[in-house]
Protein backbone atom coordinates (compact mmCIF):
# COMPACT_ATOMS: atom_id res chain seq x y z
CA UNK A 1 0.00 0.00 0.00
CA UNK A 2 1.58 3.57 -0.92
CA UNK A 3 -0.31 6.55 1.00
CA UNK A 4 -1.29 9.94 -0.86
CA UNK A 5 -2.05 12.70 0.77
CA UNK A 6 -5.60 14.04 -0.40
CA UNK A 7 -5.45 17.36 -2.30
CA UNK A 8 -7.44 20.17 -0.64
CA UNK A 9 -10.31 19.20 -3.17
CA UNK A 10 -10.64 15.72 -2.44
CA UNK A 11 -11.42 15.53 1.14
CA UNK A 12 -15.56 15.80 2.00
CA UNK A 13 -16.89 18.47 3.40
CA UNK A 14 -20.61 19.83 4.47
CA UNK A 15 -20.84 22.96 2.91
CA UNK A 16 -21.76 26.17 5.04
CA UNK A 17 -25.16 26.51 3.55
CA UNK A 18 -25.86 22.79 4.33
CA UNK A 19 -24.39 22.45 8.01
CA UNK A 20 -27.74 23.31 10.07
CA UNK A 21 -29.38 19.86 8.00
CA UNK A 22 -26.92 17.50 9.90
CA UNK A 23 -27.67 15.75 12.70
CA UNK A 24 -25.45 17.10 15.49
CA UNK A 25 -24.38 15.30 18.26
CA UNK A 26 -25.72 15.11 21.96
CA UNK A 27 -22.51 16.58 23.07
CA UNK A 28 -22.50 20.98 24.65
CA UNK A 29 -19.18 22.44 25.37
CA UNK A 30 -18.93 25.63 27.75
CA UNK A 31 -16.02 27.12 28.01
CA UNK A 32 -15.92 29.30 30.96
CA UNK A 33 -13.68 32.08 31.84
CA UNK A 34 -10.67 31.14 29.32
CA UNK A 35 -8.76 34.37 28.29
CA UNK A 36 -7.15 33.54 25.33
CA UNK A 37 -9.05 34.86 21.71
CA UNK A 38 -6.83 31.75 20.50
CA UNK A 39 -7.48 28.66 22.68
CA UNK A 40 -11.40 30.50 21.97
CA UNK A 41 -10.46 29.94 18.20
CA UNK A 42 -9.09 26.43 18.49
CA UNK A 43 -12.14 25.34 20.63
CA UNK A 44 -14.69 26.35 18.01
CA UNK A 45 -12.56 24.57 15.06
CA UNK A 46 -12.76 21.84 17.57
CA UNK A 47 -16.54 21.82 18.08
CA UNK A 48 -17.10 22.40 13.63
CA UNK A 49 -15.49 19.29 13.87
CA UNK A 50 -16.76 17.39 16.55
CA UNK A 51 -20.61 18.60 15.29
CA UNK A 52 -21.15 19.31 18.50
CA UNK A 53 -24.92 20.72 19.32
CA UNK A 54 -24.27 24.02 20.93
CA UNK A 55 -20.69 25.71 22.38
CA UNK A 56 -21.38 28.39 25.64
CA UNK A 57 -18.87 30.99 26.29
CA UNK A 58 -19.06 31.73 29.82
CA UNK A 59 -18.01 34.70 31.95
CA UNK A 60 -14.70 36.94 30.83
CA UNK A 61 -14.00 34.29 27.85
CA UNK A 62 -13.98 36.23 24.59
CA UNK A 63 -16.98 36.29 21.92
CA UNK A 64 -16.76 36.51 17.95
CA UNK A 65 -16.78 39.03 16.42
CA UNK A 66 -12.67 39.60 16.94
CA UNK A 67 -10.07 38.73 14.17
CA UNK A 68 -8.06 36.48 16.82
CA UNK A 69 -10.82 34.34 17.38
CA UNK A 70 -11.82 34.37 13.22
CA UNK A 71 -8.10 33.44 12.71
CA UNK A 72 -7.70 30.55 14.84
CA UNK A 73 -10.90 28.52 14.01
CA UNK A 74 -11.05 29.41 10.25
CA UNK A 75 -14.27 30.96 10.61
CA UNK A 76 -15.95 28.27 12.47
CA UNK A 77 -17.73 30.88 14.41
CA UNK A 78 -20.08 30.99 11.24
CA UNK A 79 -20.77 27.00 11.51
CA UNK A 80 -20.63 26.15 15.29
CA UNK A 81 -24.41 27.25 17.02
CA UNK A 82 -23.06 29.09 19.88
CA UNK A 83 -23.92 31.99 22.33
CA UNK A 84 -22.49 34.14 25.42
CA UNK A 85 -23.60 34.39 29.03
CA UNK A 86 -21.73 36.11 31.60
CA UNK A 87 -23.45 34.35 34.56
CA UNK A 88 -22.62 30.19 33.85
CA UNK A 89 -24.96 28.87 36.41
CA UNK A 90 -27.58 30.52 34.41
CA UNK A 91 -26.62 28.49 31.26
CA UNK A 92 -25.80 25.19 33.55
CA UNK A 93 -29.17 25.17 35.23
CA UNK A 94 -30.99 25.84 31.68
CA UNK A 95 -28.97 22.69 30.17
CA UNK A 96 -29.89 20.80 33.41
CA UNK A 97 -33.61 21.38 32.99
CA UNK A 98 -33.23 20.17 29.63
CA UNK A 99 -31.95 16.64 30.67
CA UNK A 100 -28.41 17.10 30.12
CA UNK A 101 -25.39 15.65 32.36
CA UNK A 102 -23.33 18.39 33.41
CA UNK A 103 -19.63 17.26 33.75
CA UNK A 104 -16.79 19.35 34.69
CA UNK A 105 -13.50 18.27 32.93
CA UNK A 106 -11.31 18.56 35.96
CA UNK A 107 -9.13 16.55 38.39
CA UNK A 108 -11.39 16.23 41.51
CA UNK A 109 -11.65 13.58 44.07
CA UNK A 110 -14.39 11.64 42.31
CA UNK A 111 -13.27 12.27 38.66
CA UNK A 112 -13.68 9.08 36.37
CA UNK A 113 -11.23 8.92 33.56
CA UNK A 114 -12.58 9.86 30.05
CA UNK A 115 -11.84 5.91 29.17
CA UNK A 116 -14.39 5.33 31.19
CA UNK A 117 -16.89 6.91 30.00
CA UNK A 118 -20.15 5.00 29.04
CA UNK A 119 -22.99 6.24 26.26
CA UNK A 120 -25.68 6.54 29.39
CA UNK A 121 -24.30 9.72 30.48
CA UNK A 122 -25.31 11.01 26.88
CA UNK A 123 -26.56 14.04 26.41
CA UNK A 124 -23.36 15.34 27.43
CA UNK A 125 -22.60 19.14 28.81
CA UNK A 126 -18.52 19.35 29.75
CA UNK A 127 -17.50 22.55 30.89
CA UNK A 128 -13.87 23.59 30.95
CA UNK A 129 -12.31 26.20 32.43
CA UNK A 130 -9.57 28.90 32.72
CA UNK A 131 -6.01 27.98 31.70
CA UNK A 132 -4.83 28.51 34.80
CA UNK A 133 -7.35 27.30 37.78
CA UNK A 134 -9.47 25.21 35.60
CA UNK A 135 -13.05 24.84 36.27
CA UNK A 136 -14.10 26.88 39.53
CA UNK A 137 -15.52 26.10 42.86
CA UNK A 138 -18.54 27.81 42.14
CA UNK A 139 -18.91 25.82 39.15
CA UNK A 140 -18.63 22.70 40.97
CA UNK A 141 -21.82 22.18 42.38
CA UNK A 142 -23.76 22.57 38.90
CA UNK A 143 -21.92 18.93 38.09
CA UNK A 144 -23.08 15.82 37.90
CA UNK A 145 -19.55 14.49 37.37
CA UNK A 146 -15.91 15.54 36.76
CA UNK A 147 -13.78 13.71 33.95
CA UNK A 148 -10.10 14.06 33.79
CA UNK A 149 -7.75 13.28 31.39
CA UNK A 150 -4.86 10.87 32.64
CA UNK A 151 -1.60 12.50 32.97
CA UNK A 152 1.24 10.22 32.90
CA UNK A 153 4.95 12.97 32.91
CA UNK A 154 5.18 15.39 35.22
CA UNK A 155 2.54 18.05 34.41
CA UNK A 156 -0.85 18.11 35.62
CA UNK A 157 -3.34 19.43 32.68
CA UNK A 158 -3.02 20.26 29.22
CA UNK A 159 -3.78 23.41 27.15
CA UNK A 160 -7.55 24.07 27.58
CA UNK A 161 -7.86 24.09 24.09
CA UNK A 162 -6.38 20.57 23.10
CA UNK A 163 -7.88 19.28 26.13
CA UNK A 164 -11.48 20.01 24.79
CA UNK A 165 -10.58 18.59 21.67
CA UNK A 166 -9.83 15.19 23.35
CA UNK A 167 -12.38 15.18 25.43
CA UNK A 168 -14.78 15.99 22.20
CA UNK A 169 -13.33 12.77 20.33
CA UNK A 170 -13.49 10.42 23.38
CA UNK A 171 -16.83 11.37 23.52
CA UNK A 172 -17.35 10.67 19.97
CA UNK A 173 -15.72 7.59 20.26
CA UNK A 174 -18.46 6.75 23.11
CA UNK A 175 -21.08 7.67 20.85
CA UNK A 176 -20.25 5.91 17.64
CA UNK A 177 -18.97 2.38 20.32
CA UNK A 178 -22.30 2.99 21.27
CA UNK A 179 -24.46 2.42 17.79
Amino acid sequence: MSLRKLAHQEIVRTPLLEIDKQERHPLVIVVDNVRSLYNVGSIFRTCDGALVRKLYLCGYTPYPPRKEISKTSLSATESVPWEYAYDITVVLEKLKEEGMTIAALEHTNESVSCFDLQPDIFPLAVVVGNEIVGVSDEVLPYCDLAIELPMHGVKQSLNVAVATGIICYECLRVLTAAR
